[in-house]
């Protein structure tokens, strides 16, 4: 079993930066890969970032140059840095790792940016 914890959501003005944190607790080998995605009203979640084990990063086209995944293999912690923000990425951002076929998700943490 994993269990999930963001922190660091909040409110923003356009323009403006956050920081989101997630640390995962309990019993495994390996967390592969560590994520972010977002899920806006009405929206389908989507993929924001993504960090494999080894390094390998990927990034939704919407966030590429803006937004900074980072990861913590020790630690089992993944962030991701939020630059430029515009109010198209307000969204509840879910932390997300992968044991395996099986996923993992956090709660959520809210993100609102305003114009």
């Amino acid at each position: 079993q994993v269990q999930l914890v963001e922190s660091g959501g909040g409110l923003a003005q356009a323009g403006g930066s956050l920081r989101l944190s997630c640390a995962a607790s309990g019993t495994f080998l390996r967390l592969n890969p560590m994520g972010w995605y977002r899920q806006a009203p009405g929206k389908q979640r989507e993929l924001v970032a993504s960090h494999t084990i080894d390094g390998s990063t990927n990034y939704a086209d919407s966030v590429k140059g803006r937004f900074t995944i980072s990861r913590d293999n020790a630690k089992n912690t993944v962030s991701l840095q939020m630059n430029s923000l515009k109010p198209e990425d307000t969204a509840v951002y879910y932390c997300k790792a992968q044991i395996g076929s099986n996923p993992y998700w956090g709660q959520g943490t809210q993100v609102i940016v305003s114009s």
